[in-house]
């Protein structure tokens, strides 16, 4: 069995070394070795801290964060408008049923005023009239007392003014 895999190995690899060109040397390919073979040998250190799509923490964090920004500013505008239409809403209900109790009070107001009874009480107090036949009586209230003639002198002067000149001046 071992000598199977021996001849195995000896088929896939050549047993006679290339021929070389003359006068250049042969390319040597690069074989690429895996990330943590790099990474072990000291080379990789990029390669172990780029992440998902080549890219560092940092900048994926940028990008996570110019997304997150961009998705609040698609949201914030249109619920800027919700808010702004709901409290419109709410202003146009409250003066809706402002109007709608102003309607009733006038509703109330008509239908009092249609009786004939409260039309001439109206009449009686706000114009004056009488039915015929009637004695109107008009009752005259004195005048508030006004100010003294003698003082006439004083007019157009603040009182405190009157008052503290009787005081320097002393009774007259």
């Amino acid at each position: 069995m071992g000598d199977e895999r021996t001849r195995a190995r000896g088929e896939r690899t050549r047993s006679t070394p290339r021929p070389r060109r003359s006068g250049t040397a042969a390319p040597r390919r690069r074989v690429r070795e895996p990330r943590l073979e790099r990474v072990r040998r000291g080379r990789g250190v990029v390669a172990a801290t780029t992440g998902f799509l080549g890219l560092s923490s940092t900048k994926r964090a940028g990008i996570l964060a110019l997304v997150v920004c961009a998705l609040a500013l698609t949201v914030a505008v249109p619920l800027r408008n919700y808010v702004a239409q709901r409290q419109e809403l709410a202003a146009v209900s409250e003066q809706q049923q402002a109007l709608s109790a102003e309607v009733a009070r006038l509703q109330q107001e008509r239908a009092r005023l249609s009786d004939p009874a409260e039309i001439e009480a109206q009449a009686r107090s706000r114009l004056g009239y009488v039915m015929p036949g009637e004695v109107p009586y008009v009752v005259q209230l004195p005048l508030p007392p006004g100010p003294d003639p003698a003082d006439a002198a004083n007019a157009g002067v603040p009182w405190y003014r009157v008052l503290w000149r009787e005081v320097a001046e002393g009774p007259r």
